[in-house]
């Protein structure tokens, strides 16, 4: 099963790639915040590929990369251990009567169990690394 599937709103995402997104694994993690109201968990991430049929207005502007933004909402718990600059990671992501997510890289263990997990954002930019 694909990670989408946990998703509240998984239409645009599986859009984009056609009904088949990539694993969260690799993912270039840019921000994790947390937010009192819900309360929240935001956590926004580069992801290790890109769709074979972009969109065209990304393939206009010659984008490589597809950043993502999940939003955690009711979240429960959370467990945040080190950061770095440039955190790279798996994201696993479960659901039994709550969402479960971790992420986990050399330098970052993030544990979090919430109600729902929703994309809030899905954007592309040219990623010149």
């Amino acid at each position: 099963m694909s990670w989408t599937a946990l998703l509240e709103n998984p239409e645009g995402i599986d859009s984009v790639f056609q009904g088949s997104p990539p694993p969260l694994e690799g993912v270039h993690i840019h921000e994790v915040g947390l937010n009192r109201e819900g309360p929240t968990l935001r956590v926004r991430f580069d992801l290790s590929d890109y769709p074979a049929q972009a969109p065209r207005k990304w393939q206009l502007q010659g984008f490589n990369t597809v950043q993502v933004e999940l939003l955690f909402g009711g979240l429960r718990s959370v467990e945040i251990s080190g950061f770095s600059v440039e955190p790279v990671g798996d994201i696993t992501l479960t659901r039994d009567e709550t969402v479960h997510v971790v992420i986990s890289s050399n330098e970052t263990s993030i544990r979090a169990v919430a109600d729902t997990v929703s994309i809030t954002k899905t954007a592309a930019y040219l990623d010149d690394r």
